[in-house]
């Protein structure tokens, strides 16, 4: 090989690294500007999905700063942490959200934010991500029907509650025409969410905000 092209070679080769490198350093440099935006988005979003539980008229504290991670397997459906949201008034306690998983629908996991008011009373269910089949299934949604917030105000009196079952289980839910697995799956979630809000009742209003340190 003769020296003009190793040196034609080497030029190149010297330019290409210097290309990866300076695109290397653009997407870091890119990644770090935006990452505050994106959480900035995040956030407003699930206060936005916090407050259509507990309006934020009755709450003053920082939701995010109240955050901390709860488990339990098998009352919150998964093995994983959840994240948990104090709601404050003047430093007392109003309610919390919590998600929770429904693991048994029809397609997979059902992803939830439950509120649930001081006295353990749901202020609120809504679905966070859910694979359930178009026009059977997703009537979870509130954008597709009203069904999730027949949950609104309910309480657990104990964990054997038949009421907390849909009606061909002899509860008190609708279930959906040709979909009964779905609102079968939720409601035992909601169900096992307020069990365990019972439980770890005084415990909960008493943890640190830690979502930064998720273990």
């Amino acid at each position: 090989m003769s020296q003009s092209m190793t040196r034609f070679m080497s030029k190149n080769g010297l330019i290409l690294a210097t290309f990866a490198i300076i695109s290397t350093a653009v997407v870091a440099i890119t990644s770090t500007l935006t990452k505050p935006i994106i959480d900035k988005q995040i956030e407003a979003q699930l206060i936005a999905n916090i407050s259509e539980l507990i309006p934020a008229d009755q709450y003053n504290n920082d939701l995010f700063a109240s955050c901390f991670y709860s488990q339990s397997a098998n009352l919150l459906g998964t093995t994983e942490p959840v994240q948990t949201w104090l709601a404050l008034q003047d430093e007392q306690p109003v309610g919390l959200a919590i998600e929770a998983v429904a693991p048994n629908g029809y397609n997979g996991n059902i992803r939830l934010l439950i509120g649930i008011w001081y006295d353990g009373s749901v202020a609120g269910v809504r679905v966070l991500e859910h694979k359930e089949t178009p026009g059977l299934g997703d009537k979870i949604e509130l954008t597709k029907s009203d069904w999730i917030t027949k949950f609104n105000g309910l309480l657990v009196e104990s964990e054997d509650d038949p009421r907390w079952a849909v009606k061909k289980d002899g509860g008190q839910f609708d279930a959906f025409t040709g979909a009964t697995i779905t609102p079968r799956a939720i409601v035992g979630a909601v169900k096992n969410a307020l069990i365990f809000y019972q439980q770890n009742h005084d415990n909960l209003y008493q943890q640190a905000g830690n979502c930064g340190a998720k273990s």
